[in-house]
């Protein structure tokens, strides 16, 4: 096995040939080190080893092991800080309780902010679609620090817990110009985004907005937008459809799962991480404990994974000539026993020897990747950030509060709590309009077949509207102070128009 730069204590020692990319790499759990072994072998043998050092960056189930809830050391945080770059494998994770997800942690903390997926047919692997001749061949671009990825969430009541979903017009806008500026440098035609405006009209609402303002710099590339739930149809139905799909995290995450079991699962669905200071190229599949050891696992995902890495640090010639041989090699049929196949399945680092065997080989049955000449490392690390970076897009919008929706936990009926409410009110600037639950209008009108829980929202709107822009948040706190002595309080949300229209949604039924 290729052998790594090993680090110890809190600062990271670079490695100590300066002519060379140093690359975080944390082999990862499970089958993660021995598929870890056999791109390192591959890597080797095209000659990346030439070019790039990685250095070793300790997290996973050790480092939980140790009582440690991220699963990252701080030695991990510090290389990749100093790199700019990591390469991973699949990293094990604490189910329910327990430590957060390190995928999840190290893409937020390091703000790599799009996931970038490339699904695509692959020889010798038979699909539904590679028997009916439909070529897959698409990219995902994925947001990847917002959405319900916040992982903000409460227990409200006895009986309602809540996640915050949070989309932010910065974060819309680098994950759009992203995808439109990697679709040029691949020569996409066309870019379409996902989403689900029709029913979260504020926040997909926002992403499809913004969708739109950037695509206006791309007036070369086709766009066009789709309901998720059609979208996924649609994938199973004609995924020839497509060349690259950017939705919301969340939704990027279900989709990416889906698109993966287009060209024969996970193990052979490619994923980067980019940031503007840090990316991360990883393996997304799990860590298969159960084969753990022996020495069977596919290192397909992770190789693809490493070819987008080095394309990224400019080894572009090394890249197209691992990728041509991996093609050439399933082309052979040789695979790993994941795979169905005319021949006995090989084990991991046999097929990683047969990889190997075929550089400078062609695949003749698909279309073969470019050798270009660009074979020499060209990342540049940016300089480490001196503060936090606040974003903007939206300034000197002029708002105002008009309200306040106030969240109860109470089992009192309906009718009888706005009795309550509007006693509470009677004397203040505002009036009760509504009272939901789950969302749905249970007051002034309503269905008594909409069954309840023990949590209402509460809305408060000026009686008149001659007021907006006349008084601040104060009314609004002090009408939250004379709540909270009759009713137990859960969430308060302070009400605005922004540029004169609303800033929060209608209820259902409203």
């Amino acid at each position: 096995m290729t052998t790594l730069t090993q680090t110890t204590g809190k600062t990271s020692a670079m490695p100590s040939n300066s002519n060379k990319l140093a690359i975080a790499l944390t082999p990862g759990d499970g089958i993660g080190p021995e598929i870890m072994e056999a791109v390192l072998h591959i890597f080797k043998a095209a000659g990346v080893m030439d070019h790039v050092d990685f250095v070793h960056a300790e997290m996973g189930e050790k480092e939980f092991a140790r009582g440690n809830s991220s699963g990252i050391s701080d030695q991990a945080i510090d290389t990749i800080e100093r790199t700019g770059l990591l390469f991973k494998g699949p990293m094990g994770t604490p189910i329910g309780g327990g430590g957060k997800s390190i995928n999840v942690t190290l893409r937020k903390k390091f703000s790599a902010f799009a996931n970038l997926r490339h699904f695509q047919s692959l020889p010798g692997v038979e699909t539904v679609f590679s028997k009916a001749g439909v070529p897959v061949d698409f990219y995902v671009v994925r947001e990847n620090i917002e959405d319900t990825y916040g992982g903000i969430e409460h227990r409200l009541t006895n009986d309602v817990i809540e996640c915050k979903r949070l989309i932010s017009a910065p974060g819309c806008d680098q994950v759009h110009r992203f995808a439109f500026e990697t679709a040029h440098k691949l020569g996409i035609s066309t870019v379409t985004c996902s989403h689900k405006a029709n029913i979260m009209k504020m926040t997909d609402g926002l992403f499809l907005e913004r969708f739109r303002h950037i695509a206006k710099d791309y007036e070369d590339i086709e766009t066009n937008d789709v309901i998720i739930d059609a979208l996924c149809m649609n994938l199973v139905l004609r995924p020839d459809r497509y060349q690259m799909i950017v939705l919301p995290n969340l939704q990027g995450d279900i989709v990416s799962d889906l698109a993966a079991g287009l060209v024969g699962g996970l193990g052979f669905a490619p994923s980067a991480n980019i940031g503007e200071n840090v990316a991360i190229f990883e393996a997304v599949h799990g860590t298969a404990p159960d084969i753990a050891g022996k020495g069977i696992a596919n290192p397909t995902s992770l190789l693809l994974s490493g070819l987008i890495m080095l394309r990224h640090i400019g080894l572009a010639k090394q890249a197209a000539i691992i990728n041509n041989a991996l093609l050439a090699t399933l082309e052979d049929g040789i695979h790993t026993g994941d795979v169905k196949g005319d021949k006995p399945p090989v084990k991991t680092m046999e097929f990683a020897d047969a990889v190997a065997d075929h550089l400078g080989k062609m695949p003749t049955t698909c279309t073969p990747r470019v050798v270009g000449t660009q074979d020499k490392v060209s990342f540049n690390k940016p300089e480490r950030p001196t503060s936090y970076r606040l974003r903007r897009t939206f300034q000197n919008i002029p708002s105002h509060v008009c309200g306040a929706d106030i969240y109860v936990d109470t089992t009192m009926p309906p009718f009888e709590l706005a009795q309550k409410l509007q006693a509470i009110c009677e004397y203040g600037p505002f009036k009760l309009t509504l009272i939901s639950n789950r969302g749905t209008q249970v007051w002034p009108s309503g269905s008594v077949y909409t069954e309840i829980v023990d949590y209402y929202r509460v809305r408060f709107e000026l009686k008149d509207p001659n007021m907006l822009g006349k008084i601040g948040q104060a009314p609004a706190i002090h009408l939250l102070d004379k709540v909270c002595e009759v009713f137990t309080i859960t969430d308060f949300q302070p009400l605005r128009m922004y540029d004169g229209k609303p800033g929060f949604s209608l209820a259902q039924g409203q």
